[in-house]
Parts: C-alpha cells; structure tokens; sequence
C-alpha cells in the first residue's frame, strides 16, 4: 500500500444475529491518508458507529480485512490490538468519559501510562502543553466535573493527542455542544490536521461541521453510497 495511507478498509461487513441475520455494514471499502479530515454521515442504523468501533479495532467480529498503517490486524490478539490502539488511534467519544476523580491534567496522562514510553515527569509535560494549544492549561488543575461540557471535550481532545497517534477517530464529538462550542471543536480538528498532520474520521449526525470537512463519506443501509 501508499506510504501515506494511513488506514485502509477492504469489504467490510457486519451482521448482527436478533433473534434473524441483520447486515449492518455491506462490502465497506475506503482509504484514508495521512493529514485527512473526513467525516462519516448517515440516517440512525446506517452503520456509521458500529464502522467506526470496527475501525478502532474495537470491534473485532466482522469479515473483510483492516490495515492500519499498513499492517493488517486480522488475527491480532488482544493484547496485540490494545497496543495498536495505545499507539496508532487517538479516540474522542461523545460522552467524554473523562475520570472525575482526577484532574483535567491527569485525565489528558493516562493513556500514556498505559503506553508507558515516557516518565511522568516527561508525561506531564507533553499533557500540559496539549491543553495550552486547545487554550485551556488554566484548567490544567481543575478535577473534571468542575468543567463544562466544551471544556471536557477539548481535554478529550488532548488526552486523544498525548500518545501522538497517527489517526484520531471521534464518535459525534459535537452532540452534546452548542453552535459556538461546536465549531471552537471543528477547528481544533482542523489545526491538528494541518499543524500536527494527523488524520482526522469523524462519524457525525452534524451535517453543518460534515460539509466543512475535506471528504464526506455517506452511509445508507450499510454501504457507501457517497465520497
């Protein structure tokens, strides 16, 4: 494959067995280059989340092949797949899942404890620096359910950042925002593509931040029906 492709989905398909056979996703096919900014859309049970999981590899049960960063991950262990998701993909969720137990500072940390590449002083840092280019490191020392919603999705966003992924994949990160926030996160996304280089898929219900991105791949029933 292209050296600057970054992930590449060869016949994806999904089903679901409940109590009958339903196919969720039919023959997927799509590649996504280094410094991309895409997005997903689709009517509710076109199959934009249950691509996305997949994609993330953390959805393994489906058929057709996955490459990221050239390497396929078909029978990757667990074990094998977690270091690939530590490594490879940064994910920004709907909901945050921030820990409110600790700091925004540590929230951004922990995923490069799991990698485990850096010392925490050196972690903490490249976390803390994160949050000054999303402009909020005053808020480096707040615990997380002291800040708002946009203010949690951009420590997201950081803590998406801190292990240097290759790709950042993001399941509606605008859902819960208003307007205003909703568009301080679109060009977020669009410095990290342009400054950092990083490829950027986001499954979104929003069809106004869909049509700023640069590529719009539409799902209808399963397949793509539109690039």
């Amino acid at each position: 494959m292209e050296n600057n492709i970054v992930l590449e989905a060869r016949s994806i398909c999904k089903s679901f067995h409940d109590p009958v056979k339903i196919d969720v996703l039919k023959d997927v096919s799509f590649k996504l280059s280094r410094g991309e900014y895409a997005s997903i859309i689709g009517r509710s049970g076109s199959g934009k989340s249950t691509l996305l999981y997949i994609l993330s590899t953390m959805d393994t049960d489906y058929t057709g092949e996955l490459f990221i960063d050239n390497v396929s991950i078909r029978n990757k262990s667990e074990k094998e797949l977690a270091a690939i998701r530590n490594e490879k993909i940064g994910f920004v969720f709907q909901f945050h899942y921030l820990l409110n137990e600790f700091t925004a500072l540590k929230n951004v940390m922990l995923p490069g404890f799991k990698l485990n590449k850096l010392s925490e002083a050196e972690l903490e840092h490249n976390a803390y620096e994160f949050l000054k280019d999303l402009g909020i490191e005053k808020l480096a020392h707040k615990m997380a359910y002291q800040l708002s919603g946009g203010e949690k999705q951009r420590v997201a966003i950081a803590r998406a950042m801190i292990n240097d992924p290759l790709i950042i994949m993001c399941d509606e990160p605008t859902g819960n925002l208003d307007s205003k926030n909703a568009d301080i996160v679109f060009n977020i996304f669009k410095e990290l593509t342009e400054t950092f280089n990083k490829t950027l898929l986001v499954v979104t219900h929003d069809l106004d931040f869909a049509h700023k991105t640069e590529r719009i791949i539409e799902l209808d029933d399963g397949r793509i029906v539109g690039d």
